[in-house]
Parts: structure tokens; C-alpha cells; sequence
């Protein structure tokens, strides 16, 4: 049973919510987020916190678990936003931001193009450093995983793209 469904979600100033019959909206400094909410799933909202409670059926328990989450990050998203780093390790590989476009230079023979996702923003403070921003971190999180993906960390020198607080697994080079 699901022990997340029975802490409330607390509102900071600033945030409102909208509940309807299967949609949750919320409103914040930075900007608006909705998500379905499933039928199984009772949301109460009083005194500034939103409370959660399953129906009858056995999935329900883990379903209100899971809205709870996913409603307190929508509340986190507007008010605060959610942020990820990623460094770039290697000789000649860096990072450039242009708009909503980030050039990558990843010993490629071309330079990779990533167009940034609407919502997600991106700064690069140092050329092998990437910093994206956004209040959805669905969207952040997925956009992270794709500029990853063009040039994971290799084991054996480290190389590549990874997350700042990544450990990557070393591996030792082969004997003669």
C-alpha cells in the first residue's frame, strides 16, 4: 500500500489550482501546467494543501501514489521550475547555445544541432558546461536523455556527455 498518497500537497503563495472532473491545472510565476488525472483518484483541496484518496479498487492505493507526485511536481515546476546540468568531457568537445538551438561539437565530423523542446530553455556558462531550465520536468528530464544519447560517457577514457552528478564506470584498458 502506498504510504505517499497520505501526505497532503502543500501550496506556496502564488500557485493556484483548478480542479475539474479529470484534469488538474496549475497557474504559477512560471507559467501553466495540466495533467489528466485518473477517475480512481479523488483530489480535496482545502486550506491551501490538496489531499488525495483512492477509490474502491485495488490499483487505487498506487494510483493516488502516483498523481501525488506527479501533481507535486507541477507544483514545484510553477513556482520554482526544475533545473539539470550536464558536463561535456573530451579534447575539442563543447557546447554553444543560439536561441533555442545548442550546438554541440562532439569529435563528430559534423557539428550536432538540437533544437530545444518548447518550454525548455538552455544556458551555457562554460563551453563544457550545459545548464537547461524549464517548469515541466517531464520535458526536462526527456530533452537531457536526447543531447545524452548523441555522445554517452565511454568507460574506458570517460568521454562524452554526461549528467553533473553522474558517476561513470571506469574500466581498465587492455593488457599486453
Amino acid at each position: 500500500m502506498s504510504r505517499i498518497a497520505k501526505y497532503p500537497v502543500t501550496l506556496p503563495t502564488g500557485v493556484e489550482v483548478d480542479i475539474d472532473a479529470d484534469q488538474l491545472t496549475a497557474k504559477g510565476s512560471l507559467g501553466t501546467l495540466s495533467m489528466v488525472v485518473h477517475p480512481d483518484v479523488v483530489i480535496g483541496q482545502e486550506d491551501g494543501k490538496l489531499t488525495f484518496a483512492p477509490c474502491e479498487s485495488a490499483k487505487s492505493w498506487a494510483l493516488a501514489g502516483t498523481t501525488r507526485a506527479l501533481v507535486q511536481n507541477l507544483v514545484t515546476g510553477v513556482s520554482e521550475g526544475f533545473t539539470k546540468t550536464l558536463e561535456i568531457v573530451g579534447v575539442g568537445y563543447r557546447a554553444q547555445v543560439k536561441g533555442q538551438t545548442l550546438n554541440l561539437s562532439l569529435g563528430f565530423s559534423h557539428p550536432v544541432d538540437y533544437e530545444l523542446p518548447e518550454g525548455v530553455t538552455a544556458e551555457a556558462p562554460k563551453n563544457t558546461v550545459i545548464v537547461l531550465k524549464s517548469a515541466d520536468k517531464q520535458k526536462l528530464g526527456h530533452a537531457a536523455a536526447e543531447i545524452r544519447a548523441f555522445r554517452p560517457p565511454e568507460p574506458y577514457k570517460g568521454k562524452g556527455v554526461r549528467y553533473a552528478d553522474e558517476q561513470v564506470r571506469r574500466k581498465e584498458a587492455k593488457k599486453k
